[in-house]
Parts: structure tokens; C-alpha cells; sequence
């Protein structure tokens, strides 16, 4: 390693030193004098100027400074501007920077990590999962969440946004868990209370692009953002640019922060399409390369992808010339099913029949798109997948943008009936892929995810009037007047009709979703048949309109699942069926039950359904 990537490398950001005090390091290439303000705190007040080193660093070593010391940057006398690597902000993304000491007592020494075979994933906003939307208040939680039967929690960006609350998405502080929802030791007790409750956590981070507002690493150098690329946010992070290798850096580092200091299990990385990096070595493949290599825990960690393109490169390792990514939010599932069971067909929903032949094909084969033409897109789309296990294919029936993104906020259970919303769950969790749940979708929560910030008034403006504008294209809100019912973003009502209303769990007609989750996962974990991860253990058919028959595992431990997504049909299958393993209409799960009838006649099995349903059975 040259001098000049050794100086690189140390850690950016504000870091206690072994021996006492404290060492300051910021990158401010185009900068001749850089100055630090000791704010409050041990040390403070006080002004240092700073060592300029190599490849454009500055250093300052402080040994007054300590935990708990307030601090900011002044760039050739403008600013004062917060750290770019910030590990905390307590007055908000626009305050000072502190110090923070990574020195928590982690209980979880015995953990040993997670594997994608087998894993289910539950999706949550820590604002909105509880009442007070706190890392503390999420602990409370953590039971519900072991007793469910998932096995790894998914946290939507925390790093620091500006307002009381965001999605996450508007983060600008990337090193900085968001002070609203607790500190950054409370995070952590989070993450160590998941590991006791036998729980993987993963961290949803954002690469592609900073928010509107206190994103100030323009201010400290102009390379971090790209002078080629945009994305639908503005400018692309520099990933194949001149000092292009700094900033990669950056991005190695944080997530690195989140997996070392705060032990993550995994990220999941949000809309990697818009990474747009056309140097000979993809920042997916460096970053999931050096992250493996330079992994502290006991499995290497796992990198999701969020990314519509259907690249079979991503998930092939680099090995033989992909990019080494885990698994891929695989959203055709989703499309194919909201179309069968809803009538919708606008919007990115044109590119998909919703047919039960089509839904098969994307079960079968992990997503859809195989590079078909895309109607949405005006281009082709996608890439032949055969051959990649389906545990790398992450599905699921609702997520934060499926549901955000509609204009009322409305989950999938809010748009069919109750029957119907079992059919499918219990498709869902047979699939061979990798199921995700989002949060209070386990009980068929009554509560919206609606999409929500907190800008100051002129930039909150523009939010609410962009928000009403995005869904004028579409047949239900073409009228001017029926686009301002569309929920404000900036109201507060907004953020606080999203929270999850716990209570419900209680309720006749929720507790009997949520027996049949926990039925399900259960079956998901115990069953040879539904934990086999080969695609040759899989079999799946259309058997009428709205009517799917999977078949999972081989021999005594075949699992045959069939599910009706609408209406009644008797359906046939091709071999004798043995013993019922669960059915969506007992009375645990349904209120109004209506059975579905199993009746052998001769060497087949006929399956009737009087409503949607699904039934599992075991093969004779």
C-alpha cells in the first residue's frame, strides 16, 4: 500500500485514541486551510488548525478532547459545517458533531450470525414500529418478533436525516444513527437484545444519493459527488471519477462502522441501480470483497440488493465475473400477485398479466423478467437466472415502497378480502425464495405506511406539491381536486397515523392472522420439505385462472401446497394426497371459516374451495 492510500484509509470521523484524547481526520482536498471548533465538552472551547497531510487529508490530535466533545469544521473561513463522518448528531443534522465512545458491553458473544438458507425477514421503521418510535421501544418488541418464527429483523435507514422524521431516505449523515430515535448506545442494546432473542439484524443503508437538505460533503470536497451521473434523487455518488477511490472508500468504511461497532448481521442496499459505476471493478463487487475479507464476526456478512434490473451479475460470485451480492429484493413476485388479486394494471403494473401461469414462472424461476421487453421501462429487461439457488431471491407481498408509495398508504390486506389475503400469505411463506414481512403485516395490521418527512417549510412545500404531482398520471387521481386528498407528507398526522397500534393484536380478526404467520413460519422451519433450497426439489403450476399448485421437496417429505387467489375451483392433483398440514379456513385462522374440502377418488385428489384459500398437505 502507497503512503497515500495508508493516510486514506485511517478512519475518517472523530476516533478515541488508546493512550487519551482524540483524533480528528477530514478529507478537504480543494481546501487550504482547515480549521477545528472544540464546541462543548472536554477540550472546549478552543480552535485548532489543522495538519494538512497527503491525498488531501486533515489531521488534528486532541488531547484534551474526549467522549462527549462537540465539534465542527471551518473551510477556509466558511462554515461552520458538522463532520461528514459524524458518529453522532444531538442537535440535529445542522448542529454540531460529538464525539462518541464505541465502548458498550455487548452480551452477544455466543451469536454466531445468520444464513440466507432458511431466512425470513420482518422489514420495520424504528419511528413508526411503536408508539414513542424509539431503539428502546423497539426492544419491548423483540419477543413478538421470536415468537412470530422470523429470523432476522430489517431496519430502514437510521443514519441522521433532517426533521423529527423521515423513512430514512433523506439521510445525510451517514455514521450518524438518527438522534430521534435514541442514542447511539441504544441502537446497539437493540441489536444485542435481537441477537438474545435468537434474531439476526440487518441495516438498510443508502449509497446512491444524500437528501435535500444538510448533506454538507460538497462543502468539504467536490469529488464525492459525480460530474457524469444523476439518479432521480440529483447527482450520483462519484464511484468511477477522478478521486472516485476516496470516495469508495467512504462507503467501505461506513459500512464497516455498522457491522463492526454496532454488529449488524448485514445491509441491505438500497436502489443499487442508481451505484452507477462504469470502472473495471464494481463498487458491489469491491465493497462485498472487502467487507468478507475484513469481516470481525463469525459468518461473513450478508449484502441485499434493492435493484429492478434482474441481473443475474449481481448475485453470481466474482469467481466467475459477478459481483458477489447475496440476495436481491426480486419484485415481479409482488407485481404478479397485486395484479391477480387486485385488477391493477397502471403505473410499472402494465408490465405484468398477474395470470397464475405467470406467477408460477416467477416462483419457478426467482423473478419474471428474463430480458423481455419492459412496456414501463421502453427497454428490455432482465436476465436468465437459471441455476441460482431461490434463497437468493428475496419476495414478499408488502414492503416500506409497496405500500408507502400508493397515494393512501394502504397495506394489501386493506384492498381484498380476508380469504384471500390467507391464500396469499400462505404463498408467500411455501415459496422456495426468501420471504419478507413487513411490519405489523403479520397481523393484518389496520394502521397505513404513508410516505412522510419533516423539511423545513420551503423545501416541505415542494415535497407535498411533488408528492400530489407524482400520482396525477394515474385514472384515479387525474382530477385536480382528488389529488389534494392525498395525505400531506409534512403533517404530522401523517407520520403519526403510520405508527402501529399494538392493540390490535388483541382483536378476534387479528390475532387469527397472526396464529396463521406463526403457523406458517413454523411449518416453514420444521418442514424438510419447505427448508429444501434446491430448485429441483420445486415444482409449481398454474391449475386455473387464480389457482397455484407448489410442490416442495422430494419423497416422504413432499410438501404440496395449493392455493386459490380468487373466487371458488375444484382443483385436481396429479397424485394421491395424504395428511393435511394446516388449511387457511380452520377456525383458527378464519373467523367465518368455510372448509376446504380434501376428497381422494381413486389415485387423485380433488381439492375444493367454496373461497380463496390455500391448503397444505402432505404427499402419500
Amino acid at each position: 500500500m502507497t503512503d497515500a492510500a495508508a493516510q486514506w484509509r485511517e478512519p475518517l470521523g472523530a476516533t478515541l485514541l488508546a493512550d487519551g484524547g482524540v483524533e480528528f481526520r477530514v478529507w478537504c482536498p480543494t481546501r487550504r486551510r482547515v480549521e477545528l471548533h472544540l464546541e462543548a465538552g472536554p477540550g472546549a472551547p478552543a480552535t485548532i488548525a489543522m495538519t494538512a497531510a497527503r491525498s488531501g487529508m486533515f489531521v488534528a490530535r486532541i488531547e484534551s478532547a474526549a467522549a462527549a466533545t462537540r465539534y465542527r469544521y471551518r473551510l477556509d473561513e466558511e462554515g461552520l459545517f458538522p463532520d461528514p463522518a459524524s458518529r453522532f448528531q444531538p442537535d440535529g443534522v445542522h448542529g454540531a458533531s460529538q464525539v462518541v465512545a464505541a465502548q458498550f458491553a455487548w452480551t452477544d458473544h455466543g451469536w454466531r450470525g445468520i444464513d440466507l438458507p432458511g431466512l425470513s425477514i420482518y422489514e420495520l421503521h424504528i419511528g413508526t414500529f411503536t408508539a414513542t418510535g424509539t431503539y428502546a421501544a423497539a426492544i419491548d418488541k423483540l419477543p413478538c418478533l421470536r415468537d412470530l418464527g422470523v429470523g432476522a429483523i430489517e431496519l430502514m435507514p437510521v443514519g441522521d436525516f433532517p426533521g423529527k422524521h423521515n423513512w430514512g431516505y433523506d439521510g445525510v449523515s451517514l455514521f450518524a444513527p438518527a438522534r430521534c430515535y435514541g442514542s447511539p448506545d441504544e441502537l446497539r442494546q437493540l441489536v444485542d437484545a435481537a441477537h438474545g432473542h435468537g434474531l439476526g439484524v440487518l441495516l438498510d443503508v443508502v449509497y446512491n444519493h444524500f437528501g435535500p437538505d444538510g448533506a454538507y460533503l460538497a462543502h468539504f470536497s467536490p469529488y464525492y459527488l459525480s460530474a457524469e451521473h444523476r439518479t432521480p434523487w440529483g447527482a450520483a455518488l462519484n464511484l468511477d471519477g477522478l478521486h472516485s477511490e476516496q470516495v469508495r472508500e467512504l462507503l467501505f468504511q461506513n459500512a464497516r462502522y455498522w457491522l463492526d461497532e454496532f454488529h449488524f448481521d448485514g445491509l441491505r442496499l438500497d436502489a443499487t441501480h442508481a451505484l452507477i459505476d462504469d470502472g473495471p471493478n464494481h463498487f458491489l463487487q469491491e465493497l462485498g470483497e472487502r467487507l468478507r475479507r475484513t469481516s470481525n464476526s463469525s459468518k461473513p456478512p450478508l449484502l441485499i440488493a434493492e435493484d429492478h434490473r434482474n441481473l443475474r451479475t449481481m448475485i453470481e460470485p466474482s469467481e466467475r465475473g459477478g459481483w458477489g451480492v447475496d440476495a436481491v429484493w426480486a419484485d415481479d413476485f409482488h407485481h404478479q400477485v397485486q395484479c391477480n388479486l387486485t385488477g391493477e394494471h397502471e403505473g410499472y403494473y402494465g408490465d405484468y398479466s398477474g395470470a397464475s401461469s405467470d406467477i408460477a414462472a416467477t416462483i419457478g424461476r426467482g423473478w419474471f423478467y428474463t430480458g423481455q421487453h419492459s412496456l414501463h421501462l421502453g427497454e428490455a429487461r432482465g436476465s436468465n437466472p437459471d441455476g441460482l439457488p431461490p434463497q437468493h431471491f428475496v419476495v414478499c407481498l408488502q414492503n416500506h415502497d409497496q405500500v408507502g408509495n400508493r397515494a393512501f398508504g394502504e397495506r394489501l390486506h386493506h384492498q381484498i378480502d380476508p380469504a384471500a389475503f390467507r391464500a396469499a400469505t400462505t404463498l408467500l411463506l411455501c415459496a422456495p425464495e426468501t420471504p419478507l414481512l413487513f411490519m405489523g403485516q403479520e397481523w393484518a395490521a389496520g394502521t397505513p405506511f404513508l410516505f412522510f418527512t419533516d423539511h423545513k417549510p420551503e423545501l416541505g412545500e415542494l415535497v407535498t406539491k411533488g408528492r400530489r404531482q407524482e400520482f396525477q398520471s394515474f385514472s384515479a387521481f387525474r382530477d385536480p381536486q382528488v389529488r389534494e386528498q392525498i395525505p400531506d407528507p409534512q403533517a404530522e398526522s401523517t407520520f403519526a397515523k403510520s405508527q402501529l397500534d399494538w392493540s390490535e393484536r388483541e382483536q378476534a380478526e387479528h390475532s387469527a392472522v397472526l396464529e396463521l404467520h406463526r403457523c406458517l413460519l413454523s411449518l416453514r422451519r420444521n418442514q424438510l420439505g419447505l427448508r429444501a433450497q434446491q430448485w429441483d426439489s420445486v415444482a409449481v403450476r398454474a391449475a386455473g385462472e387464480a389457482t397455484l399448485v407448489l410442490e416442495r421437496g422430494n419423497g416422504r417429505d413432499r410438501i404440496i401446497c395449493v392455493v386459490q387467489l380468487r373466487g371458488a375451483n375444484d382443483v385436481e392433483l396429479r397424485e394421491l394426497a395424504g395428511e393435511v398440514l394446516l388449511s387457511t379456513e380452520e377456525p383458527r385462522f378464519a373467523l367465518d371459516a368455510m372448509p376446504i374440502l380434501c376428497e381422494r377418488q381413486g389415485q387423485t385428489t380433488w381439492v375444493r374451495f367454496a373461497r380463496p384459500g390455500a391448503i397444505l398437505l402432505r404427499s402419500a
